[in-house]
C-alpha cells in the first residue's frame, strides 16, 4: 500500500495485521480520487474510519490543508502516526483514538471539513449512521463533499446501471443508504460508481430549505 501521487508519492503505508481493517485498493483510490481530483486543493479533510490513514494522507499528498482522522482503535491510530510521519504529512494531522459518534458529538470548531471520507467496516450500520449523523450535525463546511466506500453484491445489474437510472438510484438507496428513504432525500448524489464488490459514491448535502 502506497501514496499514489503528490509531494508524498511512492510512500509505502503500513497496515495492521489480520481483518481488523480493509484497507482501500489502489484501483478503489485512483478512482476515489479521480472523481473529487479537483476538489482537494487547500481543503480540510475528515476521515471518521481511519484506518491506516490512507486516504487522508492521499488527500494531503495532493494538496489538502489540514487532516483529522478518526479511528476507535488504539492499534489503528498508532499506525496511522507512523504513517503520517513515514510520509513527512505528520504536521498536517490531527489524529484522535475516538468513535465516529463521539468526535460528532463534540465538534465545536469554527473550522468545518471541506471533504469527508466514510470507509467504515461492511455488513456494520456504520455507514447509515455517520451519514444520519453527519446530515444533522455542524461539521460540514458549505459545499462540502462526503465520499462513501459500501460493499455491493456482485450482479450483472451494474452493467446496466449506466443505462438506466432507475436501477442506478435502487443499488445506491441499498448499498449506501441502507434502503432509508428519508435519510437518502438529505443528500445530493454527485456521483457513483461500483469498483468489483466496492461502490464508490459522492455525496453533498441537499439543501432542505427549498
Amino acid at each position: 500500500m502506497r501514496i499514489i501521487t503528490g509531494t508524498a508519492r511512492g510512500a509505502k503505508l503500513a497496515t495492521i495485521e489480520g481483518d481488523a481493517t480493509r484497507p482501500t485498493t489502489d484501483r478503489v483510490k485512483e478512482a476515489i480520487f479521480s472523481m473529487i481530483q479537483f476538489d482537494i486543493e487547500g481543503r480540510r479533510v475528515l476521515d471518521l474510519f481511519g484506518g491506516s490513514g490512507q486516504l487522508a494522507l492521499e488527500a494531503l499528498s495532493r494538496g489538502a490543508e489540514r487532516a483529522t482522522i478518526i479511528d476507535e482503535s488504539r492499534d489503528a491510530v498508532n499506525i496511522i502516526i507512523e504513517n503520517a510521519k513515514h510520509a513527512k504529512l505528520y504536521e498536517k494531522c490531527r489524529i484522535s483514538c475516538c468513535s465516529y459518534a463521539s468526535f460528532l458529538k463534540g465538534f465545536n470548531e469554527s473550522d468545518k471539513f471541506n471533504i469527508v471520507f466514510l470507509d467504515p467496516p461492511y455488513n456494520t450500520s456504520l455507514l447509515h449512521d455517520s451519514l444520519n449523523a453527519l446530515s444533522v450535525g455542524n461539521v460540514l463546511a458549505d459545499g462540502a463533499l462526503i465520499i462513501c466506500e459500501s460493499d455491493t453484491p456482485q450482479s450483472k445489474k451494474k452493467s446496466l446501471e449506466k443505462k438506466n437510472p432507475e436501477l442506478k438510484n435502487a443499488s445506491i438507496l441499498h448499498d449506501v443508504f441502507s434502503d432509508d428513504e428519508k435519510l437518502m432525500s438529505r443528500y445530493n448524489i454527485e456521483k457513483s460508481s461500483a469498483y468489483g464488490r466496492t461502490r464508490i459514491t459522492v455525496l453533498s448535502l441537499a439543501d432542505t430549505d427549498k
